[in-house]
């Protein structure tokens, strides 16, 4: 669900940043491979010494390669994840072995593509915990799954003067959809602001909920605050008025243990890509009652009972949303990542991203004029493992140009779709550097030394 990022022009010889440029310490533009990496998605059980980070990265062939003439260091995870070996050879064994389509045929591949589709439903539900696997819907990533309930459920509960809840840190996914859908039902949109700590104000969120609240549309994790929110206070204080609620979980279900039914959400939505599996798929959880009540998202094949040609029936959920021919190799591939992320284990990820988090906090902190977006890390303030920041008197793009031209740092740079939050923090842009279970402190040291180098340059000209 992130943005596009602004595309930069070609830099041969010289990066023209405002009326300055300056000629390239390194000319080569070329993408080599430093080394070879393993294909093997098996865990080392080296001592446990040695970091997490440094145990997996043989599974990422992506990261054992030099980029503009230095190592690449990738630190844009929260935009997209890479992907291990077990995935992309996921993808390319169906494509290669069983490619079919799914569900309607009685052949061998048909069937064993079915087989394996399902399968991975059936992986992402006890993923997350999900009480069935019907209860999973694969959409083409979770801005589609959020369209989803807005037009399924939104259009048909909400009515004149229902209030839906969400705050000024949301995802632009989570926001649009919304006002579309408040425009045709004449729904009112609420917006929770943030509290002196740089997190959506969870008070006044609150207060603000009442017998007119229909809905709680919220952020588990935020992509640019870095702060997480109390999903299971808030399901509480929302189902006492009647409400539903629907969480972002696209940057909490790639990093932490996430348990729908512990949460008791009544929707959740991710996305495939930011949890080491490809694009193009994501997923919605939906409690089966409601799912049950709900009318078809789109029309056509596969979402069907029976067709007639003055009307239709329809399937059963989660057929019901899975209108024409699936993602079928990126669910397969979805399985993969699930598998792949399970046999690390979620807790160790968590823990794991928690000390590197907080480490590129500490270092990033360091630095002069520097300005990092969200609250503090302390022992009850576990930041996600991001740093959304600027650099006084410095475009966070021009930062994150210089960073991938001169060093082969990797970072974003803009407004991360998140205009509303930026536009609250009085800022147009940011830059972020964000952090996976396959980076490691030698990353961190890495982006540090090269963004220092890169303020001094810009600082040069002051």
């Amino acid at each position: 669900m992130e943005g596009v990022a602004m595309k930069l022009p070609s830099f041969p010889n010289a990066v023209s940043i405002g009326h300055r440029s300056f000629s390239r310490v390194r000319r080569s533009s070329s993408l080599s491979v430093c080394s070879a990496a393993s294909s093997s998605a098996t865990i080392s059980t080296d001592s446990e010494s040695v970091s997490l980070g440094h145990r997996v990265r043989n599974d990422f062939r992506i990261l054992h390669q030099e980029v503009n003439g230095s190592k690449l260091v990738y630190l844009d995870s929260a935009a997209t994840s890479q992907k291990p070996a077990a995935v992309l050879d996921a993808l390319q064994n169906y494509y290669e072995f069983y490619n079919s389509n799914v569900h309607r045929g009685i052949h061998y591949l048909s069937a064993k593509a079915t087989d394996e589709f399902e399968l991975a439903r059936k992986k992402v539900a006890r993923f997350i915990n999900a009480s069935d696997s019907r209860e999973i819907v694969f959409t083409r990533n979770a801005t589609e799954a959020i369209n989803l309930v807005a037009y399924s459920w939104g259009l048909s509960n909400l009515k004149p003067g229902d209030e839906v809840i969400l705050t000024v840190a949301e995802h632009h996914s989570c926001i649009v959809p919304w006002q579309i859908v408040s425009q045709k039902t004449g729904a009112v949109l609420k917006f929770v602001t943030l509290n002196e700590d740089e997190v959506p104000d969870i008070e006044k969120l609150r207060e603000m909920i009442s017998p007119k609240t229909k809905l709680v549309a919220v952020h588990h994790v935020s992509n640019v605050l870095a702060s997480s929110l109390p999903i299971e206070e808030i399901v509480v204080w929302a189902h006492n008025v009647g409400a539903k609620v629907l969480v972002d979980a696209c940057q909490s279900v790639p990093h932490m243990v996430v348990d729908v039914q512990k949460l008791n959400a009544d929707f959740l939505v991710a996305s495939s890509h930011k949890m080491c599996g490809p694009t193009g798929i994501g997923f919605l959880y939906g409690k089966s009652d409601l799912l049950h009540s709900m009318p078809p998202f789109l029309g056509g094949g596969e979402m069907i009972s029976d067709v007639f040609l003055d009307h239709s029936t329809y399937a059963e959920p989660p057929s019901r949303f899975e209108a024409g021919t699936p993602a079928i190799g990126e669910a397969i591939a979805l399985g993969a990542a699930v598998d792949y992320l399970s046999g690390i284990g979620m807790p160790k990820i968590h823990e794991y991203e928690v000390e590197l988090g907080r480490y590129l906090y500490e270092k990033l902190s360091s630095l002069p004029d520097v300005r990092i977006y969200g609250p503090r890390p302390s022992e009850s303030v576990h930041r996600g493992a991001l740093c959304s920041f600027n650099v006084e008197g410095l475009h966070p793009t021009d930062l994150a140009t210089f960073l991938d031209q001169q060093h082969g740092v990797a970072i974003r740079s803009g407004h991360h779709c998140a205009q509303p939050l930026h536009r609250y923090l009085g800022v147009n842009a940011s830059a972020r550097a964000s952090l996976y279970f396959y980076n490691t402190k030698e990353d961190v040291d890495s982006f540090i030394v090269a963004l220092a180098d890169t303020v001094s340059f810009f600082n040069s000209f002051k």
